[in-house]
């Protein structure tokens, strides 16, 4: 494998994806598996796959804290925390990036997607989880402990139910595991317009993108969340603000995987001025 090339793996919450990249987005090689249920297991995987890679970006959903290297993914690996990081890199035996899925969503589409070159995005991502990657004046928004982004927590009602002890008000009404219980999808819908605008009166961002499994499917997601949000969202904010579905879908969180090991390795890419912390 050339040293200009990285692997790049998104450990999905229902599937787990991987793929060879250069500095200028190309994917050389990708496959795509059954999630990986095991973190032991998807770091063996994972270092089977690097190869001569010149770098290893890993995105993984949930909390991703940077410092301790450990991983919260109760989608994936259950309520405990997991010591991922100390797990890769004695597989691999030397250092890797790690990120959230929500960070590698927006970096890849800040990259090569809807919104390249802009420095204020929020990516939305909605599949079997919620979450939003977030760019902040060209900065990687993560927070003290790598929880930001963690939107599917977001209080979008003051009726409490027990499910959102779990995962949440807004990922409980809609995200996938509550449409395929039934939830209506006009009620999801609705939810998600007030959590987008939160995030538009809270940020400003110049661009917010949604992606995920769910805002993929066939319902109109991108002209409903316009129409609804525009009730919600502070209106200087929301007139300035466009909102745009994915344009590299399933693979945004790849390229921004490959993104955060190719600045790693000082590999240059496109659009730089990025600060990923």
């Amino acid at each position: 494998m050339p040293s200009s090339h990285v692997l790049a793996v998104d450990l999905g919450g229902t599937k787990s994806a991987w793929a060879v990249v250069d500095a200028s987005g190309s994917i050389i090689e990708r496959g795509r598996e059954p999630a990986w249920r095991d973190y032991k297991g998807a770091a063996a995987r994972v270092a089977g796959l690097a190869g001569g890679a010149a770098g290893v970006g890993v995105i993984v959903p949930g909390i991703y804290d940077t410092e301790s290297g450990r991983a919260w993914a109760p989608n994936l690996w259950g309520m405990d925390e997991v010591p991922l990081r100390a797990e890769l890199e004695d597989r691999l035996g030397r250092a890797i990036t790690i990120d959230s899925d929500r960070s590698g969503y927006v970096l890849g589409e800040q990259w090569l997607g809807a919104a390249r070159g802009l420095r204020d995005v929020v990516f939305v991502a909605i599949g079997t989880g919620i979450g939003a990657g977030i760019l902040a004046g060209g900065r990687l928004i993560r927070g003290a402990h790598g929880i930001a982004g963690a939107v599917g927590w977001s209080a979008l009602t003051c009726e409490w139910k027990d499910s959102y002890a779990r995962t949440g008000c807004w990922e409980s009404e809609s995200a996938g595991p509550a449409l395929e219980r039934g939830a209506a999808l006009d009620q999801a819908a609705e939810y998600t317009a007030m959590g987008v605008a939160n995030l538009i009166s809270t940020l400003n961002p110049a661009m917010v993108v949604l992606g995920g499994g769910v805002l993929q499917s066939e319902f109109p997601w991108t002209e409903e969340i316009r129409c609804r949000a525009a009730r919600w969202a502070q209106p200087l904010a929301f007139a300035r603000t466009r909102i745009e579905r994915t344009t590299l879908g399933a693979d945004a969180g790849l390229f921004g995987a490959a993104r955060l090991a190719l600045l790693a390795c000082g590999i240059h890419t496109e659009s730089e001025g990025i600060d990923v912390g």
